[in-house]
Parts: C-alpha cells; structure tokens; sequence
C-alpha cells in the first residue's frame, strides 16, 4: 500500500516539493534529510542518547511496581514469563518506535503524519497522554522532595509516634496504625476521608510540587543540550544506591527469607489470564511505548545510528535493573518482616509468661518446649511450628507470626516506597543517611523519566509548529508553569487520590489504543516489507524477517488482547480505590462517586479522541481539496500519483525503454533519506513540465 499524500494540482508541485518534503521524505540528494534537519540538536555523544533512553525506560515502575507483581504472580514463574513478552512483544515494538524515530527525525506528530496525514492524531494523542503523565508524575517527585528534606533528622521523624499534647498519650491514629503509616497519611499528605472531601491546599506539597516543576523546567530549558547534561547524572546515580543497598540488604536478618519469597517459582500461574494481562502490562510500560519520548529521543540521532542494537540493550538493562530492584526491596522487606516477626514473637511469649505466672499451665499438652523467658533465643520457624499444632486450643490473644504475611504487606507503589521501606529504614544504624540515599534515589529516577515525558510533549509540538520552535524557552517554562497550576489539584487533602485516579485511568488505555494504530501505520499502511527496505537502507544490513510477522500480528493481536482485558476488567470489576479512614486508622477499598467515573471517562476519552479527530479530518481535506482544484480551472488530472520514482544506481535513465506500467511498479516513495540514490521524473510528469514550456509557464 502506498503512503497516503496531500492533494495537489499542477500549479502548486512546487511548493509541494519545498514546503511538504516531510510527508514523502523524497530524497533528492544523498544530504537532503542533512539540510532539512540542518538547525536540529543532536546529541553530543552516544552515551549521552543511550543514558536518556535508559533513563526514561528505566523508573519508579522498575522499583515499586516490577517487584510486587513478581511476587504476587509466581516469582521466578512470572519473570519467565515478562521476558518472553518482553521479547515476543516488548522489543519489536520498542525497536519500531526508534527505527521511525531516528529514520524522520521528527516527533510523534511528525512521523505518524509523515506515514499518512490520516494518521496525525496518533502523535497529539502521545501528547495528551504525556501530559497527564506529566502532571501527577511530578507530584511523586514532589513527595520525595519532601521526605528528602525529613531525611536529616535524628531519630527520623516517622520513626515513633507522637505524643497529643492534650492527653499527654500516643496519638490514637498512630498508635492504631504505625508510625510509617501515620506520617505518610497525616504528616505528608495530612488526607482526608475520601475523594469526596477535597479539603484545602496542603500548603508544604504545594511549595514542594512547585520546586519540583522549577527543576525540571530549568533542565529542560535548553532542549537536550541541557537534560542531556543532567542525565549524567540522574541516570547513573540510582544504579549506584541501589548497589549500595543490595550490598547492605545482604549483610540482614532476614535477606535469604525475602529473595526465597521473591523468586520461588509458581508455575500454576500461567494458566491464569489475569497474570499474563499484568505481565503485559508491565512490558508496555516499562519500555515507554506510545509516549512519543522513544521517538523524541532517537529523532536527534544520526541517521546511520545502529537502533536495533539500541533496543536491545536499553530492553536489556531496562530488565536487568527491574530485578535488580526486585533483590534490593525483597532483601529490605525480608529484613522488615523478620523484624517484625521477631516481636510478634517476644510479644506471644510475653503472654505466655504472664499465664504462666497466674496458672500452672505448664502441665498443659500445648505448652511449648522452648524457653519462653528468653525471646531472642526462639526463632520464628520453631514458633510458628509450635503454633501450628497447637494453635487451636490457645486463647484468641495468642496469635500466629506469618513472616509472609508481612512480606504481602505493603509492598507495590507509594506503600512500598513510603511506608514499607521508610519503616525499614528506621531500623538501619545511622537510619537518616540511608533515608536521604534512598529518597534521593527516587528523586532522581523521578527525574529522568519527567525529563523524557516533557520531551514526549516538546518535541513533536516545536517540529510541527515552527513559532513554538522559534521560541523554545517560553514554550518550556509555560508548559511547566501550567502543569504546576493544574497539579494543585493533586496537592489538595483528596490529591492522592487524584493521583490514584490519573495513574490507573488516565494512560493506561489511551496508550495501548495509541501503539495498537502505531502498529497499524507501520504494518499495514506503510507495509513491514518497504519499513524493512527503508531500515536496511538506513543501517546497511537488513533487520531478521521475523520482526515483520511480528508486527503485523503477533505485537497487533497482543496489544488488541490487552486492551480488550482492561476494558473488561474495568467493567466487570468497576473503578475502586483505596481511602485512608482515619476514624479506623487503616485502609479501606471504596467506589468512586458518579462525577469521578464521568471525570475517567472523560479523561480517557479526551486523550484518544485526536486519532478519529485526525483521520475525519484528513478524509474531508483529501475530499475537498481536488474539488476545489477543479473549480478553480485546474486541469483535472489525477492528484493521487508519485512525482519522482527512485531508480538504481547502475540503470541506465532510458525513458523511451519502460512502459508506464513496468514505471508503476518500480516506483517506491522512501520512507527514508537515502544516500548515493537518484531519481528521475516520470514521463507524465515531464508531458507536464514541457506543456508549462510551450504556453510560457
């Protein structure tokens, strides 16, 4: 199928050729795409581009989100599983995204519309999505501002409850929940009851969310001159922390109990559905797909950049890094539930103690063979042996020290990254250092993904407008001064769950409806054997024939199955979210209230509508242009047909020797500049230019 092109009539060839080369990407000479691109940045080095790339892949998912779903879905069963859709799914696509990237050298807009300009919505639906991204992605990294700042104090401030001043006693919230628990909700968050109770501004988030947008601003003022600079930094320092922390997770109580419940392998899983929609999930998430920032980044490559290596190696770290974040916070949690579990322990042999000092119950069949006046000498394995057998005939107080059950507690998102491992931490020696370590770990993977989120947005919005591209700085400082302004509403009591909202509605479909058309242009419209002719071109070897079948079925049919998954599940299931009750000091799951279901679909429908948008309008504009040619006393002819065909470069440019059909079916419009290539007019086109001739034209 050939690329689809914007009407033309004889008169306006010209300007076609000059002011719309992006839609057909003729290449006239060797350094066309060179001198299209002449004022475009690049990057100054590989690493630089590799760093960016690994730095947007790579985020708070791999840390908080990777490690709860391969614990809850079969350990070592589930990792299986991610890498082969990793591989079957994950990479294909990943690799489409920068070979189209790199090859055009535009952003998301440019390129899907460079495909066909029915086809243009797919990129402003990319920055839509990035944009809600954006917005409740830096209120995260706003919290971690301000638990960063908490860091430094001794003891940590959520390490021991407080005490109200009025009853001189323990806060009655704290001390019915935990000291973790009570700082998140009360002291950070200071949250209300529900969605339904907004509350006012929480004025501490506000100054931390509006430092939060000021740094990403002045990183991303200059383009990727400037970010490029800061990945160095951003990129690489989690790597290094999170060593740091394997390295002392090891050295715990606890660190083999928690890899073992990390990875021992369950393989039942997968013959569940619900595990592989997860796993699928999490490969389309983990590598960026449908963003834009994929095809922002490889855009300001070289054009002989090797991008199927690229794809491989940014998958393979982006994988790589998700277990090793899975070791450091099971090693951590391993440390937390033995700790735990350790005073369960001491707590039950307490009260063992006291009936033992009331009654003389020694005598009883129950009565456990270890010393229970000495805690510490008790394990938690021959406790819960003890307790197994026995359990029944003890009174109600007695209770079971499920060191699993506290493994399950707490582990994905902000309950890992600010109950969970905070309550950790509080146990280190020297706990604030590892505090500030560990928060500025979070602040900086934050960070590098915000940077490749804005670049989603800037990138394809500069290259197709050319007065926002004139005036870059006012473009960035803007767009963060109104993400700053619409994320209040996530700084207000009821922002987290705002934050909720956004994180599990407002991307997650969109994105897949984005990806599966992404698949389409590239698969069905443009046609897997010319997009791989183009990559060949590009990279002087020809990419495995296997990525075709791939493409067309195997990524199209996978991503269609996810998202017929997601709309069933968020039908049948209905959207929930989980409220902090501070009445009860827990958590509890609730429904949302009709104006918030209307408010997700609206945020979702809002981010797919310039797909349809985009294509109706490129119908009508295709529909009436050739009218109006006409009426304007055009001549009539045929406006759908290829002004240049490529020839090879040995052929020898004998016109009167190829007959207008054998002329057809060698045409080809390239996808992609190519060097050392010429072309030659075809024959009704010159009938044309020789007409122009005769009448003075």
């Amino acid at each position: 199928m050939m690329t689809e092109k914007p009407s033309l009539n004889g008169g306006e060839e010209a300007q076609w050729m000059s002011d719309n080369q992006s839609e057909s990407q003729i290449a006239l000479s060797p350094d066309a795409n060179d001198a299209n691109n002449g004022d475009r940045p690049a990057w100054d080095s590989k690493i630089q581009y590799v760093l960016a790339q690994v730095g947007f892949s790579v985020g708070l998912g791999n840390v908080w989100r990777f490690p709860y779903l391969c614990h809850q879905n079969g350990g070592g069963a589930f990792m299986l599983l991610y890498v082969f859709l990793l591989l079957v799914v994950g990479v294909p696509l990943f690799f489409m995204e920068l070979a189209a990237g790199q090859s055009i050298r535009q952003g998301s807009i440019g390129v899907w519309k460079h495909i066909s300009p029915k086809l243009s919505g797919i990129g402003y639906s990319s920055c839509l999505v990035c944009f809600y991204v954006g917005l409740y992605y830096n209120v995260i990294i706003a919290w971690s501002l301000f638990y960063l700042g908490n860091s430094f104090q001794y003891p940590l401030p959520w390490q021991h409850c407080p005490t109200d001043v009025a009853t001189n006693d323990t806060v009655k919230e704290c001390a019915q929940s935990s000291p973790t628990s009570y700082f998140w909700f009360r002291k950070a968050l200071n949250i209300s009851n529900s969605i339904e109770e907004s509350g006012e501004l929480n004025s501490l988030m506000t100054g931390c969310l509006l430092a939060a947008w000021t740094i990403v601003s002045l990183a991303m003022i200059k383009g990727i001159k400037s970010s490029a600079k800061v990945m160095y930094f951003s990129s690489v320092f989690p790597y290094v922390v999170l060593f740091i922390f394997l390295i002392r997770g090891l050295m715990l109580d606890g660190a083999t109990e928690g890899i073992t419940y990390m990875f021992y392998p369950k393989l039942e899983i997968w013959g569940n559905m619900q595990v592989w929609r997860q796993a699928a999930t999490q490969v389309f998430f983990a590598l960026g797909l449908g963003y834009g920032s994929v095809i922002a980044y490889s855009s300001y490559n070289p054009i002989q950049n090797n991008c199927h290596r690229d794809a491989l190696m940014v998958s393979g770290i982006n994988f790589m890094t998700s277990v090793l974040a899975s070791l450091v916070v099971f090693v951590i949690l391993g440390f937390r539930a033995k700790n735990i579990a350790k005073d369960c322990v001491a707590r039950n042999l307490g009260l063992l103690s006291v009936m033992s000092a009331q009654d003389q119950v020694q005598d009883q069949h129950w009565w456990p063979w270890f010393n229970i006046t000495d805690p510490s000498s008790v394990s938690v394995q021959d406790y819960r042996e003890w307790y197994s057998h026995y359990g029944a005939a003890l009174a109600h107080n007695i209770t079971d020290c499920s060191l699993e059950d506290e493994m399950n507690k707490g582990v994905e998102g902000t309950g890992l990254a600010f109950i969970a491992f905070t309550e950790a931490m509080a146990l280190f020696p020297a706990s604030p250092f590892w505090s500030a370590l560990f928060f500025l770990m979070l602040l900086n993977l934050g960070l590098s993904t915000m940077f490749g989120t804005m670049q989603g947005i800037l990138t394809p919005l500069m290259d197709n407008f050319k007065l926002l591209a004139r005036h870059r700085t006012l473009l960035t400082v803007s767009s963060c001064a109104l993400g700053f302004l619409i994320g209040l509403l996530f700084t207000q009591r009821s922002g987290n769950y705002f934050v909720a909202m956004f994180d599990d509605y407002s991307a997650t479909l969109p994105l897949i409806i984005v990806v599966i058309f992404e698949t389409i242009s590239v698969s069905w419209v443009y046609g897997t054997d010319r997009f791989l002719d183009d990559i060949e071109d590009m990279l002087k070897w020809r990419p495995p024939v296997v990525y075709k079948y791939l493409w067309k079925y195997v990524c199209l049919l996978a991503m269609i199955g996810l998202l017929t998954a997601s709309l069933l599940r968020m039908v049948f299931k209905g959207p929930t979210y989980t409220a902090w009750n501070q009445t009860m000091a827990s958590e509890m799951t609730l429904e949302y209230p009709g104006w918030s279901l209307a408010m997700i679909v609206l945020l979702m429908v809002f981010a797919s509508l310039p797909v349809p948008i985009g294509y109706i309008h490129s119908t009508l504009q295709h529909r009436w242009l050739p009218d109006a040619h006409t009426d304007e006393g055009g001549s009539g002819q045929d406006v759908h047909r290829d002004l240049y065909t490529k020839c090879n470069s040995v052929e020898q440019l004998d016109f009167n020797s190829v007959t207008p059909e054998e002329d057809t079916a060698r045409s080809r419009i390239t996808f992609l500049p190519v060097g050392g290539e010429h072309y030659r007019l075809l024959p009704q086109q010159e009938d044309d230019e020789e007409e122009q001739q005769d009448t003075g034209v």
